[in-house]
């Protein structure tokens, strides 16, 4: 399976052919500034809550690739108002099964509310089960035990988690959420964008090792196999 980083929170995997990206926010990154978004094509954009530094060029990019949306009942209606027709809604505890594979809808404690103020619904996390590997992207979130229901969905090959802390998880608590997730490589995310969530890369790799996992921090713009 291929791993492409965007910066924050936003990449993309690559299954059975399908390009699938999560919660575009590129254009106003400046540490993505060398990303070309035109040059990003997508079949689906996963939006795991509404805050604008999730969703920023959903909008754009899901008109210029046709993408399908798919994220909870109020995000994909207000996506709809953007003048988006191909939607997916979906919500926590759901699962539903995709041309490349199954994806099941998992509780994140966070906040969620659209650009424009709108209520955003439930923030959510997405397990993904497919034929080339499982996979968790918790979304934004503080370490919850609901965590531990992840394994019983799926034996996971990875899994993307924050790690910035102050809005999220941190270190301590990404290694905590690893154990109860039951998965040893990590790829972490929502880190160094904002003065907030600024992180010491080295520190937080020894970190995870000295826990027995592998924290993977990847350069923005690269594509790795996972």
């Amino acid at each position: 399976m291929k791993f492409t980083y965007y910066g924050h929170s936003c990449f993309a995997v690559e299954i059975k052919g399908k390009k699938i990206l999560f919660d575009p926010f590129i254009r106003h990154n400046e540490l993505a500034k060398k990303v070309d978004i035109e040059a990003i094509q997508a079949d689906y954009i996963f939006v795991s809550h509404g805050h604008e530094d999730h969703t920023a060029d959903l909008v754009e990019v899901a008109k210029r690739t046709g993408a399908t949306v798919v994220s909870n009942f109020e995000i994909v209606t207000w996506a709809g108002k953007q003048g988006l027709e191909k939607l997916h809604p979906m919500n926590t505890g759901g699962k539903w099964k995709f041309d490349f594979g199954v994806v099941k809808c998992t509780v994140a404690q966070h906040s969620s509310g659209l650009p424009d103020g709108s209520y955003g619904g439930n923030p959510m996390g997405f397990i993904f089960i497919t034929d080339e590997g499982n996979f968790y992207y918790s979304g934004d979130t503080a370490l919850t035990f609901d965590m531990e229901l992840v394994p019983m969905a799926a034996k996971l090959n990875f899994a993307v988690l924050p790690i910035g802390d102050n809005f999220t998880m941190g270190v301590e608590d990404a290694i905590a959420a690893a154990e109860m997730i039951e998965c040893s490589k990590i790829i972490g995310v929502h880190f160094d964008t904002f003065g907030y969530i600024k992180i010491d890369h080295k520190g937080a790799i020894e970190q995870f090792d000295e826990a027995g996992l592998e924290l993977l921090l990847p350069e923005i713009g690269s594509t790795t196999e996972v």
